[in-house]
């Protein structure tokens, strides 16, 4: 059976591990890797609008020396003739070796995986799953901490509709030694069922505030997000929630040294540029970390699928 990797969760910890050493042998040792897919072709279905991602995956596999075929809107496919993922997810197998999907509505990965004759990738599924930024986050948190574990997690913004906010809180709950802090509006605050689900049901602690800065001292690791208009169905919600948190170099006074902040943009306002010389800044870290990431996982589905 072909495997797809829909959720974070269809990976265990020891799998994470070795996509995460992989990926760091891919960072020593580039020419190990520049063939490892020649002949292979990555199909990028993004039938919602992406350029980090997207890229990511091009970068990703033009890395391991393979091909790149796709499109980059919905309107730029069938779908805008009223053709089904399922069809097209068949169809697109039977020109790549692999598929990267993003697509607005959740759950439809899912449903090309199930007619996808080759792996499919979720690249993003409305607010739901983001596997792939899950991964990315955890290898920035390893090569900047050395581990994954004992440290002290805030999530600051919109964590309602935030699906890397969600994703990365539930593969965090498998590691040992795990606080959550979550910082937001009440209107943005993360979802009853994230709570309960992940947070309670596992026993992990957390704290919810909506005071940014009596908190950061606290934080080993800082995740910003902006507030997404794209969620939202009144203009005016946005327009009065979109400035809630605004990362300053003066609300760093009291953080730790070795605070790691992140971001899987793009940010708007939410972080100032002022932030970006400063060495805790690693969310453009975090950019670079996510192709190599994908190069690992490119490369263990297809051997994969080669064994299946």
């Amino acid at each position: 059976m072909i495997r797809s990797i829909l959720d974070v969760l269809d990976l265990s910890v020891e799998e994470i591990e070795d996509l995460i050493n992989l990926a760091c042998d891919i960072i020593e040792h580039p020419a190990n890797y520049a063939e490892a897919c020649h002949g292979k072709t990555l199909a990028t279905l993004f039938f919602e609008p992406s350029t980090r991602t997207r890229l990511s995956f091009e970068a990703a596999m033009y890395g391991l020396g393979g091909n790149v075929l796709g499109f980059s809107e919905a309107q730029s496919s069938s779908a805008a003739k009223g053709e089904s993922v399922a069809d097209t997810a068949r169809t697109v197998s039977c020109y790549s070796d692999i598929i990267a999907m993003r697509h607005p509505k959740e759950g439809a990965p899912r449903v090309a995986a199930a007619h996808a004759t080759v792996p499919v990738i979720n690249a993003g599924d409305g607010g739901h799953n983001h596997p792939t930024q899950t991964l990315t986050d955890l290898l920035t948190i390893y090569r900047e901490k050395g581990a994954i574990e004992n440290l002290t997690v805030g999530f600051c913004g919109d964590l309602k509709f935030g699906r890397t906010v969600h994703s990365l809180i539930n593969a965090l709950s498998r590691y040992t030694g795990i606080k959550i802090v979550l910082i937001s509006p009440m209107e943005l605050k993360l979802p009853s069922y994230v709570k309960k689900d992940v947070l309670k049901d596992k026993g992990i602690p957390y704290v919810q505030t909506t005071d940014f800065e009596s908190v950061i001292p606290d934080l080993d690791i800082l995740y910003m997000t902006r507030v997404q208009r794209e969620r939202f169905f009144n203009e005016e919600d946005y327009l009065r929630l979109k400035d809630s948190y605004i990362l300053d170099p003066k609300k760093l006074t009291n953080a730790k040294k070795d605070l790691c902040i992140m971001h899987p943009l793009p940010r708007v306002n939410e972080i100032s540029t002022q932030i970006d010389s400063d060495p805790r800044a690693c969310y453009f870290k975090q950019v670079l970390n996510g192709k190599f990431i994908r190069m690992a996982l490119i490369l263990r589905l297809l051997e994969e699928a080669a064994k299946g």
